[in-house]
């Protein structure tokens, strides 16, 4: 019994050390991340809607941050019901990929058996474009409703580029 009783005592000590040792390792560090503002995700949503009103497209926008988590969502007067949905969907592909996402809609076009295709909210359409401090990518920008997804992504690009010296 005693024998038992030490062994007991031997392998939770070691499982107590362990178990602390990986718990706090030697150097551990917060993160330190860049997200957009809000004021910065709703100058590039206004400013997205407006360009594309003032060629007379009636568009849906959504910005998407660091997560892929929404942070502003516009639909616009007269716009069709899917804009809204299909604006978050395409920012959040820009954002998850890294990549404008017309450039991913080229991907799937090329390699259409491609699993990436069926992951919750991802749509393999034009529209969406990263937005970047460098080369990090911090968010996307979604623009759904205007007749065609370069004139979406060229929407988007305008709204980048307006705020692009705050993206530094």
């Amino acid at each position: 019994m005693t024998f038992r009783l030490a062994n007991l005592v031997v392998a939770a000590t070691t499982a107590t050390t362990l178990g602390a040792s990986l718990a706090q390792p030697a150097h551990a560090e917060l993160l330190s991340l860049k997200a957009l503002s809000t004021p910065i995700a709703l100058s590039i949503a206004q400013t997205a809607y407006d360009s594309c009103l003032q060629q007379g497209y009636h568009v849906s926008v959504t910005v998407v941050g660091l997560e892929g988590q929404p942070l502003i969502s516009l639909r616009g007067d007269s716009t069709s019901p899917h804009t809204i949905e299909n604006s978050l969907r395409k920012a959040y592909t820009s954002r998850t990929f890294r990549i404008p996402s017309g450039e991913f809609a080229q991907r799937v076009k090329d390699n259409p058996t491609s699993g990436q295709v069926h992951l919750a909210n991802v749509v393999a359409a034009q529209g969406a474009l990263p937005i970047k401090t460098g080369d990090t990518v911090i968010g996307a920008v979604g623009v759904s409703g205007a007749p065609g997804g370069e004139k979406d992504e060229a929407c988007a690009k305008a709204a980048i580029d307006k705020v692009s010296d705050q993206l530094k």
